[in-house]
C-alpha cells in the first residue's frame, strides 16, 4: 500500500482519520510540529500498536518550508488537516488566516512537486455557511461560500484557505484536490488535549455554564467523518469536489437534554434552562470560549449533505450516540467530573 501523508496528526479529527486509515491497512506518515514531547503523540503510537499498522511521525510546521519536501516524498496521497482552531477569539485575525492560507499552499506546492496524486483538504462549513446578520436562513450546499469580509476570524481563515486550494488546483491540473467541509465535529476524544469542537459537551456536562445559549449547529460524528476522509482518497469521482459532512441542525438545548437524561442519574447536573442573551454577553466579557459563541446566537445551520452521502457513502450515526460517546470519553479522560 502506498504511503498517505496526514498533516496535523495530533488534532482531534486527524487522530481518528489516522485510526481509520490504519484499520484499512494504509501506510501512514503523519506530521507534527515537534517530536520533542512524546506525550503529545503517545496516543498515536498506541493506535499503531493496537492496529498493527504502519505509522511514521515526522516534523513539519505550517509556517516553515523546512520538512515538507521530506514529508511528502514517496506519498501517493495527502490529507491536509492541520489548521489553527482557537478556543478563544484571537486578538489579530491574521494569526489564524496567515498560517491557514500559507500552510495550505505550502503543503500543496510540496505535494505537486513530489508528484502526489491527490490532496484532500479538511475545510469546514465555516467556509460555506457563516452568515452576516442580514443573510437568510436557507439550506446551504457546496455551491455556497462564506463572505470572508463579513466573517469572524476562524471562518475567514477556513474560507480563504479553501479558496487558495482551489486556485492552486486550477493552476496545477495534474494534482487532484478534494475538500471536506465538516459541521460541528463531536465524538470520543483519544487523549486529554480535547478538540475545541467538543467544548460545548464538556461545559454542559461539567456545568461550567448556568444555562444553555440559544445556539444550534449541524454536527457530525468524528468517526463518520474519518470514513468520509478515507473515501475521499479512494473515490475517483471525488476529484475537484467539495463535500459537506454535517447532519441536521441541533439546538444546544436538545444536546443538553440528551446529556441530562444519560448522565443525570450518574450525578452530572447538566443545565437545560435557556440562557438569555444578556447573560451570555456578560459571561463573554470574562470568558473567551463564551465570547466565540456570540456570533452564533439564534442562527441555526441548515445544510445539505446529499452529495457526501451519494458519492462518499457518508452515513451518520444518531446524534444521541455521538453525544453520549463524547461525554463518556470526557469522563474517562478526567476532563469532567460530577
Amino acid at each position: 500500500m502506498p504511503t498517505t501523508l496526514v498533516t496535523g496528526a495530533t488534532g482531534f479529527i486527524a487522530g481518528h482519520v489516522i485510526e481509520e486509515l490504519l484499520h484499512h491497512d494504509y501506510r501512514v506518515r503523519a506530521t507534527v510540529r515537534s517530536l520533542r514531547d512524546p506525550a503529545r503523540t503517545a496516543h498515536l503510537r498506541t493506535l499503531a500498536e493496537r492496529t498493527g499498522g504502519d505509522l511514521e511521525l515526522v516534523e513539519a510546521d505550517l509556517t516553515d518550508d523546512a520538512g515538507w519536501p521530506e514529508a511528502v516524498d514517496g506519498c501517493s496521497n495527502v490529507l491536509h488537516m492541520a489548521s489553527p482552531f482557537p478556543a478563544t477569539p484571537p486578538r489579530d485575525a491574521s494569526s489564524l488566516v496567515r498560517p491557514a492560507v500559507d500552510g495550505t499552499l505550502r503543503v500543496l506546492a510540496a505535494s505537486e512537486a513530489a508528484g502526489v496524486g491527490r490532496v484532500v483538504v479538511t475545510s469546514s462549513i465555516a467556509a460555506v455557511s457563516t452568515r452576516s446578520a442580514n443573510d437568510d436562513d436557507r439550506v446551504r450546499d457546496e455551491s455556497d461560500w462564506t463572505d470572508p469580509d463579513q466573517a469572524p476570524a476562524y471562518a475567514r481563515s477556513k474560507t480563504l484557505a479553501e479558496r487558495a486550494a482551489w486556485r492552486f488546483a486550477q493552476d496545477h491540473p495534474d494534482l487532484e484536490v478534494v475538500a471536506i467541509n465538516p459541521g460541528l465535529v463531536l465524538g470520543p476524544i483519544q487523549h486529554t488535549s480535547a478538540g475545541t469542537s467538543v467544548t460545548i459537551v464538556r461545559r454542559l456536562l461539567g456545568r461550567e455554564v448556568p444555562a444553555v445559549p440559544l445556539m444550534g449547529f449541524a454536527p457530525v460524528d468524528v468517526r463518520d467523518l474519518a470514513v468520509a476522509h478515507r473515501r475521499a482518497l479512494e473515490a475517483p469521482q471525488a476529484a475537484g469536489n467539495r463535500y459537506i459532512c454535517a447532519g441536521p441542525n441541533v439546538w444546544f438545548g436538545e444536546m443538553a437534554q440528551i446529556l441530562r437524561e444519560e448522565f443525570g442519574p450518574l450525578g452530572y447536573r447538566v443545565p437545560t434552562a435557556q440562557m438569555p442573551y444578556w447573560m451570555l454577553w456578560v459571561l463573554a466579557r470574562f470568558d473567551g470560549e463564551v465570547r466565540l459563541a456570540l456570533d452564533f446566537v439564534n442562527r441555526p445551520e441548515h445544510l445539505r449533505a446529499d452529495k457526501a452521502a451519494s458519492e462518499l457513502g457518508l452515513s451518520m450515526r444518531p446524534v444521541r450516540e455521538t453525544l453520549v460517546d463524547t461525554g463518556r470519553s470526557l469522563i474517562r479522560h478526567g476532563l469532567v467530573s460530577a
